[in-house]
């Protein structure tokens, strides 16, 4: 299967101004939402009401991490959010099977970001969680145990997301173990 990465960058964008959080309240906020670090959120499926106020909580970023075609994908989401001026990304994971790849162009993508405000979201924040805490630890250097905090408030990884997380720590010399 091929993978494919859709970006919409409307010029709005591309002014990254001071990302600063708005005060108002999400009328429909994502599911599963965890704050793993000032500018990175991790979420579930947010609905459209939720993507349309995106801009207005000071997002400036959304990558997707499930395919396009699963059952709760939101249709219009690349539209929604790049009509307001964010970029849109989509590295369609297979939940099955990640792989390094995914890993490596999850990571390049969103050191291409710098320090937008970034809402990395997938079906249920599997995906997102565990991608998450593999950029802040290999990329971001922080230690494993503070970023971990984030995953646990979703899930423990199994099967192939832990050998995946697993094998990328031993790749890059971070000591951590999953239980």
């Amino acid at each position: 299967m091929a993978r494919l990465v859709v970006v919409i960058v409307a010029a709005a964008s591309l002014a990254l101004g001071s990302g600063d959080v708005r005060s108002r309240p999400w009328p429909d906020p994502p599911p599963n939402l965890v704050q793993a670090t000032p500018r990175i959120f991790t979420s579930g499926q947010p609905p459209a009401k939720s993507l349309e106020g995106l801009g207005e909580q000071g997002f400036q970023a959304v990558v997707y991490l499930a395919p396009p075609t699963v059952s709760d994908a939101v249709r219009d989401e690349a539209r929604i959010v790049g009509g307001q001026g964010l970029v849109f990304v989509n590295i369609p994971i297979v939940f099955d099977n990640p792989t390094e790849r995914d890993f490596e162009t999850f990571a390049a993508m969103m050191k291409s970001l710098g320090p937008r405000k970034v809402l990395v979201h997938c079906q249920v924040n599997l995906r997102a969680s565990s991608m998450t805490f593999l950029y802040r630890t290999i990329v971001g250097k922080e230690k494993p145990d503070e970023a971990w905090k984030a995953v646990e408030k979703i899930w423990t990884p199994r099967g192939p997301w832990k050998r995946l997380i697993e094998e990328q720590l031993k790749k890059h010399g971070v000591a951590f173990e999953i239980f």
